[in-house]
C-alpha cells in the first residue's frame, strides 16, 4: 500500500479536482484498489464523484479511540474506487487531534485501511496545522499543485518547509504545474523554468468535472487533460516504485 497526499497551503489551485482524477487513474489505469480520503470539510471530492456523506455518522468520528473508519467508506460509480467522505465536523479535527495528543493517529488509521487498499489518496484542506502535519507523517508522497503565479511559488516554499520539518524520514515532494495556459507569458516562463515538472493544462474538460460530477478520464479519455493526468499518474507510480 502507498499513500499520496495532494496538498497545498493555498486554496483555488485545483487540488480536489486533481485528487479525484488521480484516484480514478489509480483504479482505472493501474487497476489498484483505491481509497480517496477527503479531509476537506467542503466534501469537494464527494461532490465531484456524485457521493454524499452519510448523515448518521460524522466524518471526525473515525479519529476517536476504538472507532471503525471502514463504516464511513462509501463506494463510487467506478470499480475499485471508494471514498471516505468529509463533512462539516472536519473543521474541528485539528483541535480533536490536539486533544488526543497522538501525533501519528492519522498514520495508524491509514495503516489499518491499507490492509484493504493498494493506494490511499488524501484530498487535503489548505491549512498549516496539526492535521496537515499528521497527513505528511502518513504520506509516502506529497503532490503539490502549483498554478503559475508568485503566490503559488511562495505557497510551495511553505509546503517544502513543512514537509522537511517532519525530519529525516519525510516523504518526497512532487510539484505539478496546474491550470497551465502557455498562451500567457507568466505561464510560459514558469514552464521554461521547470521543464521537468508534470503539467496539467487549463482545459474545459477539467472544468467540466464539476458540472458532470465525473473524472476527466471517464467522459473525455482522449482529451489533452486526460492524457496529462494519466502521464502524471505514471510519474507518481514510478516515483513510488523507486522508494
Amino acid at each position: 500500500m502507498a499513500s499520496i497526499a495532494v496538498y497545498s497551503v493555498k486554496g483555488g489551485v485545483g487540488k480536489t479536482t486533481l485528487s479525484v482524477n488521480l484516484a480514478w487513474c489509480a483504479s482505472a489505469i493501474s487497476r489498484r484498489k483505491t481509497l480517496l480520503w477527503d479531509l476537506d470539510a467542503s466534501n469537494g471530492s464527494g461532490f465531484l464523484l456524485g457521493v454524499d456523506a452519510k448523515k448518521k455518522r460524522s466524518a471526525d468520528s473515525m479519529f476517536a479511540e476504538g472507532s471503525d473508519p471502514e463504516k464511513l467508506i462509501q463506494p463510487t460509480a467506478y470499480g475499485g474506487l471508494d471514498l471516505l467522505p468529509a463533512d462539516e465536523s472536519i473543521r474541528a479535527l485539528d483541535r480533536q487531534l490536539d486533544r488526543l495528543g497522538k501525533k501519528k493517529r492519522l498514520a495508524k488509521l491509514t495503516e489499518t485501511l491499507g490492509k484493504n487498499y493498494d493506494r490511499i489518496i488524501f484530498d487535503c484542506p489548505p491549512v498549516l496545522n496539526e492535521l496537515s502535519a499528521q497527513v505528511i507523517r502518513a504520506a509516502d508522497l506529497v503532490i503539490v499543485p502549483l498554478p503559475p503565479s508568485p503566490l503559488s511559488a511562495r505557497a510551495f516554499e511553505v509546503v517544502v518547509e513543512e514537509v522537511r520539518g517532519i525530519g529525516k524520514g519525510h516523504p518526497p515532494i512532487l510539484p505539478v504545474l496546474s491550470m497551465l495556459d502557455l498562451r500567457r507569458s507568466l505561464h510560459k516562463a514558469a514552464r521554461e523554468t521547470n521543464p521537468t515538472w508534470p503539467a496539467i493544462p487549463l482545459a474545459s474538460a477539467v472544468e467540466q468535472c464539476a458540472s458532470l460530477r465525473q473524472p476527466v478520464g471517464a467522459f473525455a479519455p482522449r482529451s489533452p487533460a486526460a492524457r496529462a493526468i494519466a502521464q502524471l499518474w505514471t510519474a507518481i507510480e514510478r516515483k513510488l516504485a523507486s522508494k
